[in-house]
């Protein structure tokens, strides 16, 4: 990562900072009172840079040229806070205290955060509707759609083609929305029969540009962020694009089980370096990464891809299947690393999802 300059008085907020009653210091690099301010519930598109008081950075979205998505309210207490007091348009250096930070926390940054926001947009999703309307298609299990919008698309989309779609997704017990393509900043990507269980099943009631509301049963064994939601879930789903079958990729020959040279972790993950990388660090588990890869069931049969779609995918090694938050964290920049993925580690026998132990050839490409 691409170290930014911090700023003079980034060991201390100077005599002319503002403070809270909290202990939060900040000042406002560019003042836009015009703007909207900032709700505790508001989603904010904003660019960012973090350092520790001896001036070394340890994040900004300026080093991928993209700007982050956060929810105010599931940010640490002091980040929440301060973008609270700005507007849209304004930029804010903020000093941290860590009782609004980290808070020691193991792994993370210590002490007091020195942050700078250039808070550029709200992008707060609308909360759907958390039931079923009397315009919803029922399928079984409770598992209903309706289709919101009619897109361009002419055909409805079989379940070997592969759909790029943005989702939101709230627990309809608590009314809170608890995962987003929006946030991970990258739209879904796969075959729609490898797809959560009921977005496998309704989309292919849907064509390419479609919007839809899609309620799902936990019954139905959707847990797409490997958190206990019991009840029902709503989805508000977009469909960008659908693209035929991919041709799959060969399978490798010791797709049916590790090998005798596989590494063996503690939690039953193998894997086995296939191209040595370049890069010195790994990534964490809370890191954001570029990657390519492919899957195969231990039968030989692939079932995603981003080397068949052409593009490489970025997502936060907190956002995905355990075995991957961990095989990812053993890699360094520029390796290629193949991943035996026991069940329990994958999708743990979700309906709808890939059973078994799987297999993934990985390339690290970056951590951005």
């Amino acid at each position: 990562m691409s170290q930014i300059q911090a700023p003079v008085d980034v060991a201390a907020p100077p005599a002319n900072a503002l403070k809270t009653a909290s202990g939060l210091s900040y000042l406002i690099l560019k003042a836009n009172p015009d703007g909207k301010q900032i709700d505790a519930n508001d989603w904010v598109k904003l660019h960012y840079t973090g350092w520790t008081t001896d001036g070394k950075m340890f994040d900004s979205s300026h080093t991928n040229d993209e700007p982050a998505i956060f929810p105010i309210d599931q940010l640490i207490p002091g980040m929440s806070e301060a973008l609270q007091l700005g507007h849209i348009g304004e930029s804010l250096r903020v000093w941290i205290p860590e009782e609004l930070a980290y808070k020691g926390i193991q792994g993370a940054p210590q002490g007091m955060l020195v942050f700078e926001f250039e808070i550029l947009d709200l992008v707060t999703p609308d909360k759907p509707a958390f039931e079923p309307t009397a315009n919803a298609i029922h399928l079984h299990d409770g598992l209903a759609y309706e289709i919101t919008s009619r897109g361009h698309g002419t055909e409805e989309i079989k379940p070997n083609q592969v759909a790029s779609i943005d989702f939101t997704g709230w627990h309809v017990a608590t009314k809170m929305l608890f995962h987003s393509s929006v946030q991970m900043g990258e739209p879904l990507i796969g075959q729609v029969k490898a797809m959560f269980p009921g977005f496998s099943e309704v989309l292919v009631h849907a064509h390419e540009g479609d919007k839809l509301t899609v309620w799902v049963p936990q019954s139905l064994g959707i847990d797409p962020i490997g958190k206990n939601l019991p009840g029902m879930l709503v989805f508000k789903v977009e469909i960008h694009e659908v693209q035929p079958e991919p041709k799959a990729i060969e399978a490798p020959v010791d797709v049916a089980a590790p090998p005798a040279d596989a590494e063996m972790t503690a939690s039953g993950l193998a894997s086995k370096v296939l191209v040595k990388g370049s890069g010195m660090r790994h990534p964490t588990a809370t890191s954001r990464v570029r990657v390519h890869y492919t899957g195969w069931t231990t039968d030989g049969a692939m079932f995603d891809s981003s080397v068949v779609r052409g593009e490489p995918i970025d997502f936060g090694l907190n956002q995905v299947i355990a075995g991957w938050t961990e095989g990812v964290q053993l890699m360094v920049e520029g390796e290629k690393r193949r991943l035996w993925i026991p069940e329990k580690l994958a999708y743990r026998g979700m309906p709808g999802a890939p059973a078994g132990m799987l297999v993934f050839d990985v390339e690290l490409i970056a951590i951005v």
